[in-house]
């Protein structure tokens, strides 16, 4: 029985990342959510993935985001991210040029990732879910994005500005959206998640 391995998109950034920061010139309202900014000196979308046994760490450094939220206000909160699938960067040149091309991404053809959500739900304090489609090289899938609001305060050196933090982990099975055609399918040599 063959075990597969998932690539593991981890998308840290815009709102999905470690220490990733957001800013809001809105005042704060419990019945508004509030249209954020995603300060991008401060987040990152990067994924990780196997190649043979060790994994491979790169990131996309070219995105954009509407982000509307309100941890009291979850019924007018939503997430939508594009992501510019030829700012992805592995460190390496050759490898790059690989998965941008139709073997992998295919940039050409599908140059865009979006995620588009339709609601957002709490789970827990501070946990939530973006409930929503995700389409890489053409496929949507529907999927729950589960999110960790890391803190919310007053801006300390800007007045009447908001900032947050979030962090989403999540993987993706890969072969779900043709990401890896023909013999870069199989999962011996990349890892599937």
């Amino acid at each position: 029985m063959k075990k597969f391995n998932v690539l593991a998109l981890a998308f840290t950034a815009i709102f999905f990342v470690a220490g990733h920061t957001i800013t809001s010139a809105q005042p704060e309202a419990a019945s508004k959510a509030m249209q954020w900014q995603v300060d991008p000196a401060h987040s990152t979308i990067s994924f990780e993935i196997r190649h043979f046994f060790t994994p491979v760490l790169g990131r996309f450094h070219n995105y954009s985001s509407q982000i509307n939220f309100n941890p009291n206000n979850l019924d007018e909160s939503r997430i939508d991210i594009t992501i510019d699938v030829n700012s992805l960067n592995t460190d390496n040149q050759k490898r790059d040029g690989h998965l941008q091309s139709a073997d992998f991404f295919n940039a050409e053809k599908y140059p865009e990732i979006t995620f588009k959500s339709d609601k957002i739900t709490q789970k827990g304090e501070n946990k939530f879910v973006a409930h929503g489609t995700l389409k890489i090289k053409g496929v949507p899938k529907e999927v729950e994005l589960p999110f960790t609001l890391l803190g919310m305060q007053d801006h300390p050196q800007k007045p009447n500005t908001k900032i947050a933090g979030i962090k989403i982990d999540y993987t993706i099975n890969r072969n779900n959206y043709n990401v890896g055609t023909g013999s870069y399918a199989e999962t011996s040599v990349i890892g599937v998640t």
